[in-house]
């Protein structure tokens, strides 16, 4: 008996790490599908580039890195850092937040009346 309940738990725990191996297979392949030109990735060399071309029958993409263009196989990313989406939104609302600097007038008299005391 304690045999039977042993190799039910064993089965269980290997059902469910064969399910978690396809789950982390299957985002992976989706993260690579989804790559598109403007994403900045990283390759398994750790190199750091922003993809210029992807050509998904031949499973290849070309990487600009500094101005220099280098082929890899999709496999070769690491990781997308930043989609090409989400860096235009991001580029587009960084000038919009900053305002320009501007004294208001109360501030000048205030700094005018400062300045007379000395």
């Amino acid at each position: 008996m304690p045999m039977i309940i042993m190799l039910v738990v064993m089965v269980g725990m290997i059902f469910f790490m064969q399910r978690q191996q396809k789950k982390q297979a299957q985002d992976r392949q989706n993260q690579l599908n989804a790559i598109q030109k403007g994403d900045e990735v990283v390759t398994i060399g750790g190199l750091y580039g922003i993809v210029d071309e992807v050509d998904t029958d031949n499973k290849k993409l070309v990487l600009d890195v500094d101005g220099v263009y280098l082929t890899f196989e999709l496999a070769a990313v690491k990781r997308v850092t930043n989609k090409a989406a989400a860096a235009e939104t991001a580029s587009e609302e960084a000038p919009a937040e900053e305002a320009p600097a501007v004294e208001s007038q109360d501030q000048v008299e205030v700094d005018s009346a400062i300045d007379s005391k000395d």
